[in-house]
């Protein structure tokens, strides 16, 4: 449930400038409430609350433009081709921003990572950071993504080439491999999915 500290009418006017209908709160510390795409945002004296399970969205609409935020991504396979998960994390100073962990079908080990590194990319593009660290225990994925190693695969070349149109939204971005221990949340995230499966 993210919390964004903030001048709440300040908050206010940006959704409105951006088609939001704002109503009255339900209580009498809301000052006000507004939804859009599956979330509410709620806002207290000098914070907005955002419930639901889609709060992207508009908490990408109450941020202030910019700011760092390091992306760990991992995709998995049980069987090569297999059912297939992926998991990314958002992760600034103040913490986690966001997460998501879910099944994509039957894929490659190596068409799931790249499925993660896209989706955490977009998530981080539609929440307004500027810049951007990545981070994945996928050395063959990054190495491909840097220009280190050739792409064969003409669908692993695909998403390579959506990975750099995604990362040219950013003004700034660094791609590493990282040991497995240290992406060890996105890592859940992927068994998880597939547990639950």
């Amino acid at each position: 449930m993210p919390v964004i500290e903030c001048d709440v009418e300040t908050a206010r006017e940006r959704l409105e400038a951006a088609g939001v209908t704002v109503d009255s709160g339900n209580t009498d510390h809301e000052r006000w409430r507004a939804s859009r795409g599956g979330a509410t945002a709620v806002a207290y004296d000098d914070k907005v609350v955002i419930q639901g399970a889609e709060p992207r969205e508009i908490e990408a609409l109450l941020r202030e433009d910019g700011g760092r935020a390091h992306v760990y991504f991992d995709g998995g396979s049980r069987g090569n081709p297999g059912p297939a998960a992926i998991g990314w994390v958002i992760v600034t100073g103040d913490g986690i921003v966001a997460e998501d962990g879910e099944t994509i079908g039957t894929a490659t080990n190596n068409q799931a990572e790249y499925e993660a590194l896209i989706a955490g990319l977009e998530a981080a593009r539609d929440y307004g950071y500027d810049e951007v660290h990545v981070r994945g225990d996928s050395e063959l994925i990054v190495k491909q993504v840097r220009g280190e190693y050739d792409t064969n695969n003409p669908e692993l070349r695909e998403k390579r080439v959506t990975a750099h149109e995604i990362l040219q939204a950013f003004d700034e971005w660094t791609l590493e491999y990282v040991p497995r221990e240290v992406n060890d949340r996105a890592d859940g995230l992927v068994n998880e999915a597939l547990d639950q499966a």
